[in-house]
């Protein structure tokens, strides 16, 4: 189910459900390493591609297919490949879509990662990439170089939640002949539409809010046929597989996602505005706020600001541990998209691995906490960061 007049609550239940000849009402699981044929002539055709049909659980199962077309139907891309982890998902839209002596341009603004992965492992296959602001354009055509194939950007970033303006950066890189791809994690196809905007790519990391509820891992890529052809055939290849069992969780994560996405975004508005008001912070930097930098683009392209919240205490890392510590209710933890809040301290988590040069480029201070709002009562979550402030 793929139509263009239901709304994403129906398409996030309704899509992607193939039953099996039980006709059951749930939705089953294919926990098998390989699959069947009925004839010599019927596994020569599936293994050439003559014929549709499952092959070998690195590459096909029925659970990964319907989880790829519900989260396909939710973004409006015409393929969907899902991958472990989000990680492995950019892993395979660079091994998939590159080759060595080309480049790219990245958001300096990126997971920890996801900087590691293009400078210490992509590096050394011949693909050099140039960081710029994620928030300036210009910056981005004026890195363009005439090797250049890949635009990356997060938006909202990791952690400071800067909002990039995809559409004029989707058509700088057109002028250059390059794709843009845009890790919509913070958003999910809830709060943000990418391809909509003029992305060629969009990448998940379904471990985040498409599960909702911090239970497994996964990650996706999707675009156009053509595009995801190349993509497939890495994961076809090099096996950095979704299991059946994630594919599953995550396919039943997605019957909640618009309502949690709506709360998630009310609970984070709420704080948000809460902190402004403390004396014991600087900033706040959450783009449902009127004082975020990029607050008027991220309303246009998103329907609210998410659930990702970033502040920074006076005081450095000193105060910003100490708060941290002193919460009982919030998870420690560099994970987010949970219905459990979660808060952690980016300089020595998430983006720990930057040098400091690295970290202070991307405006990634000291006294800098990221929490994602969950889904407690937010007088609760108030009264939990009061305790170390």
């Amino acid at each position: 189910m793929n139509d263009d007049t239901l709304h994403p609550e129906t398409l996030a239940i309704r899509s992607g459900i193939h039953r099996t000849p039980f006709n059951e009402h749930g939705d089953a699981m294919y926990l098998t390493s390989s699959f069947v044929f009925d004839t010599a002539a019927q596994a020569a055709a599936r293994f050439s591609g003559a014929e549709p049909g499952m092959i070998y659980a690195r590459f096909t199962n029925p659970g990964v297919s319907a989880f790829e077309e519900r989260l396909a139907a939710l973004e409006g891309a015409e393929r969907c490949v899902a991958f472990a982890s989000g990680m492995a998902a950019i892993l395979a839209t660079v091994m998939g879509l590159m080759k060595a002596g080309e480049h790219i341009v990245a958001s300096r603004s990126i997971f920890g990662s996801t900087v590691q992965l293009f400078n210490n492992i992509i590096g050394k296959f011949g693909i050099e990439t140039t960081f710029v602001s994620p928030t300036d354009p210009e910056e981005w055509r004026n890195a363009v170089r005439p090797n250049t194939r890949l635009f990356f950007v997060e938006s909202p970033s990791n952690p400071l939640t800067e909002v990039s303006d995809i559409a004029a950066l989707a058509a700088i890189a057109r002028e250059a002949g390059a794709l843009l791809a845009v890790d919509n994690c913070f958003c999910t196809p809830i709060l943000q539409k990418p391809l909509a905007l003029g992305a060629d790519i969009i990448i998940h990391s379904a471990t985040k809010y498409i599960d909702g509820q911090g239970r497994v891992l996964g990650g996706a890529v999707l675009g156009s046929q053509a595009l995801m052809e190349g993509v497939y055939t890495f994961l076809r290849t090099a096996g950095p597989t979704l299991s059946a069992f994630n594919a599953w969780v995550l396919f039943k994560g997605m019957e909640t996602l618009e309502l949690r996405m709506r709360q998630h975004s009310a609970n984070a508005l709420a704080l948000a505005t809460w902190l402004e008001a403390q004396p014991q912070v600087a900033r706040v930097l959450y783009p449902g706020l009127p004082s975020h930098p990029q607050h008027a683009l991220a309303m246009r392209q998103q329907t609210t600001g998410g659930g990702i919240v970033a502040f920074e205490l006076r005081g450095g890392k000193e105060a910003a541990w100490r708060l941290i510590d002193a919460t009982q209710i919030m998870s420690i933890t560099a994970n987010l998209g949970d219905v459990k809040t979660t808060i952690t301290h980016p300089a020595s988590t998430t983006h720990s691995r930057m040098t400091p040069e690295q970290r202070a480029a991307a405006g990634i201070s000291d006294g800098l906490i990221r929490i994602a709002v969950g889904l407690e009562h937010v007088d609760d979550l108030k009264r939990d960061l009061l305790r170390g402030m």
